[in-house]
């Protein structure tokens, strides 16, 4: 250690050294935790017919740990529970390994199912 002076005769006061870990904060703001989560969810979800809206995520973040509401539309038919699954594993997966929070709670709302044509399927009306 190294003793610091004024030189007005004050006493000689060892400098703290503040090890790096230590210093400072990191705040990772709410909309930066919401995106990764929209992006995990789009990652699970895979593609989507052109006319279904790209997933969402809204968070709030208390401290290291983050709760998750994702909204998803989805094809028809599918396993919904299993493609919930998928989304929930894949944003706990992003938010913890890339945020560094924890995510006791992803919440998955299907807001639509898009129903998906079979192949050679005529569309639209007959008559």
């Amino acid at each position: 250690m190294t003793a610091v002076s004024a030189g007005t005769g004050e006493l000689d006061r060892p400098v703290t050294v503040v090890p790096p870990r230590e210093r400072g904060a990191t705040r990772i703001a709410d909309r930066v935790v919401a995106k990764v989560a929209s992006q995990a969810a789009r990652e699970a979800v895979g593609t989507l017919p052109p006319d279904a809206d790209r997933p969402s995520a809204t968070v709030a973040v208390h401290h290291d740990i983050v709760h998750v509401r994702v909204h998803v539309e989805l094809d028809y038919p599918c396993d919904v529970g299993a493609r919930c699954r998928q989304v929930r594993r894949q944003v706990v997966e992003r938010v913890s390994g890339l945020v560094g929070m924890q995510v006791p709670e992803v919440v998955v709302q299907v807001e639509r199912l898009h129903l998906v044509a079979a192949p050679g399927a005529v569309q639209g009306r007959t008559r």
